[in-house]
């Protein structure tokens, strides 16, 4: 079993001077190695040499995805092109896309990372793991891929898509385990339900869901329709790709791997420090990255972080669920609205299907919201009372969460679009129309 018991059960104290020590080395690798950095540092007056603790550290300007775009596609290197083994790449759907790039040392960190996460939520050599996650450029396919062999189970990288043949193989390949967006998972669970697959007639155990964010309900949708227990992890391209975080079996929070990531919680606004427990935008350091290190990465990601000892024996702090992006929040009629603040709503909403689409318009100078919701049952279109019944509650419930009234659409079943990679839940009218 790959269990890095010395390093995961390290006391709290010893690891983060172990992370300290790093932190300054990784601090003078980026001074003398990446011009990007020396200028960040210059601009304010720091050198390594004030680092000496991570109050200092703080005083550093975060590093953003604009700085990636604007350094494409090689400009954040901190070795020279011929150490790089391997490139990755986000899909690049708003301008040029964000590159990164992996020594061979840093792929034999990344695989631990991701084994760590797999073992400690219940993977095991004997498995048979069937990853739809889509391969190529995307770092979850190939992250995922070699932390599963890097324990020694069987992988078979199915990729997304041909949903019917992915049952197939799961049937007759025995498989046990499966990697997929949460959203993917879920719209497999579905066709399972078509075409008469009963989770019994298959012998999967752990779901592996990850590159979206998701709810707990959404959980315990994709639990209940594939029979198994699901697993939530977290990673991002820019700092590595999966791997910084994932659930133990007591699923209490994500165990950050904090001998090689340095996480930071703070004002998404100001940027000022906030204190464990409270919720803020995560910065994320890489402590180890040769190819391409990254000094206080805003993740746009928000969430909590608890630093406790959790009572599985692990010591490294853990994170949250995610419960959005700052970039993916809306503001509707001046009030703070995430997606998955709906999506918990949902999917704990009995006759209610598990795709949704949200629709934000603006409609006389004011912001319009309305949810476009599948039922599972489409005879209840005809049935006006009932109709109205469900959306009254949907309705009620959303304005108890959101505090925002709210239009809601019940369409029929498999009416609105599936997505094998990362699905789109939004579509704001107000940016398509230019508004």
């Amino acid at each position: 079993m790959f269990f890095q018991k010395e390093i995961e059960t390290l006391q709290r104290s010893k690891l983060e001077q172990l992370q300290l020590e790093r932190l300054k080395k990784i601090v003078a690798y980026c001074y003398d190695n990446v011009p990007f950095y020396t200028k960040k540092f210059d601009s304010v007056g720091l050198k390594p040499s004030h680092i000496t603790s991570f109050k200092e550290f703080r005083n550093l300007p975060p590093t953003t995805k604009d700085d990636f775009r604007d350094n494409y596609p090689y400009g954040l290197l901190a070795v020279p092109m011929q150490k790089i083994v391997r490139l990755h790449a986000s899909s690049g759907t708003t301008g040029k896309p964000v590159v990164v790039c992996y020594t061979k040392g840093d792929l034999d960190i990344w695989s631990d990372a991701v084994a760590r996460f797999i073992v400690s939520s219940g993977g095991r050599s004997s498995d048979i793991v069937q990853n739809a996650f889509g391969y190529g450029l995307f770092t979850g396919a190939l992250g995922l891929h070699t932390g599963w062999e890097k324990i020694g189970a069987a992988v078979i990288p199915a990729s997304a898509g041909n949903t019917e043949r992915q049952i197939m193989l799961m049937r007759d390949l025995k498989v046990t385990a499966l990697v997929a967006t949460p959203s993917y998972g879920l719209y497999i669970g579905e066709t399972m339900r078509e075409i008469g697959v009963k989770p019994s007639d298959l012998s999967l155990r752990l779901g592996f869901f990850g590159a979206e964010a998701s709810t707990k309900e959404t959980h315990a949708q994709l639990s209940a329709l594939l029979g198994i227990r699901t697993n939530d992890n977290y990673g991002l391209t820019e700092v590595m790709g999966p791997g910084v975080a994932g659930e133990c079996e007591l699923k209490c929070g994500m165990h950050i791997a904090e001998d090689h990531f340095y996480a930071e919680i703070v004002d998404g606004e100001t940027l000022k420090p906030l204190p464990d427990g409270d919720e803020g935008e995560m910065l994320i350091t890489t402590l180890t990255k040769e190819g391409m290190p990254v000094l206080r990465y805003r993740t746009k990601d928000i969430t909590r972080l608890n630093r406790d000892p959790c009572a599985c024996g692990r010591t490294h702090a853990r994170m949250n669920r995610v419960v959005g992006r700052t970039d993916d929040m809306l503001i509707i009629r001046g009030v703070n609205v995430f997606p998955s603040q709906i999506e918990s709503v949902l999917m704990e909403m009995d006759g209610v299907g598990n795709s949704y689409e949200i629709i934000v318009d603006r409609v006389k100078h004011a912001d319009t919201l309305e949810v476009l919701i599948e039922i599972t049952d489409g005879s209840l279109l005809n049935e006006y009372a009932a109709l109205e019944a469900l959306r009254s509650k949907i309705r009620r419930r959303l304005r108890e969460v959101l505090q925002l009234d709210v239009k809601v659409r019940l369409v029929e079943p498999m009416s609105i679009k599936r997505y094998e990679g990362k699905a789109k839940r939004v579509r704001d009218l107000r940016k398509d129309a230019g508004k």
